[in-house]
């Protein structure tokens, strides 16, 4: 029945005299805690299923045809939780699957990390390499995955890039601006989120996208990462749908 009605939003939001589907849709991971209380699970088993949920969104980005989602997965801070090694083998675990995934490679969906994945442990990194390596050359769609992520510290490693630069370059100071900077962040290939949806409860961004989402809409959805469907999204997009031209 949900996906019966989900199919029908869908047809409205799609509808040709509505406004335009987002070309860049970003979304947070939010509420793990609150499911596991909610479920009864253990943290692990909300991570495990929290990562195998971007095959779900994967999914909904083919289904409603957005060019660009971007997934905030894991924070800077993953390193310091107890629950550390957990995560990383669930991590593992998702990337190796998604080495599998007929949709990726059929709708030539390109995989994107961004922020500082290469410092996690080997287990991690080496299919998160093959992910990329097997996707690079594709241009349909393009999925990025915010791992070990910082949205200040994106803005950092930007202006070390373009310090080095100048220094190499002797480039004028007064030449840097806005565009140069966004030309050296992570996301310097796609254009900014045009919505963020903000799942789990709680009202905070966490500096998600920092640089790119001064004027994005945000849409906070009151939903649990883990029972966000597509329904939720559908609604979402009505509400960027309806706000996308207002001041």
């Amino acid at each position: 029945m949900l996906d019966l009605i989900a199919n029908q939003l869908r047809k409205k939001v799609v509808n040709p005299e509505k406004a335009k589907m987002p070309k860049h849709i970003a979304m947070t991971v939010g509420g793990l805690g609150r499911w596991t209380r909610k479920s009864g699970e253990d943290l692990k088993e909300a991570h495990r299923k929290a990562f195998g949920k971007v095959e779900d969104i994967i999914k909904y980005q083919l289904a409603f045809d957005v060019p660009i989602i971007t997934l905030y997965l894991i924070n800077s801070n993953v390193k310091s939780v107890a629950e550390f090694p957990q995560i990383m083998d669930a991590l593992s675990s998702f990337f190796k699957q998604l080495l599998h995934n007929e949709d990726v490679f059929k709708n030539k969906i390109k995989i994107s990390i961004l922020g500082k994945w290469y410092d996690l442990p080997g287990r991690v990194v080496e299919p998160i390499k093959r992910v990329m390596d097997e996707t690079k050359d594709y241009d349909s769609f393009f999925l990025n995955l915010c791992i070990n992520y910082d949205g200040r510290e994106e803005i950092v490693d930007a202006c070390r890039l373009i310090v080095r630069k100048a220094m190499l370059e002797k480039t004028d100071v007064e030449s840097i601006d806005y565009e140069m900077i966004k030309d050296n962040i992570y996301s310097s290939y796609f254009l900014p989120p045009e919505i963020i949806i903000k799942t789990g409860t709680g009202k905070r961004l966490h500096g998600f996208l920092l640089w790119d989402s001064p004027h994005s809409l945000i849409y906070f959805s009151g939903v649990l990462w883990l029972d966000f469907r597509e329904k939720d999204l559908v609604k979402a997009v009505r509400y960027y749908q309806e706000n996308k031209n207002r001041v």
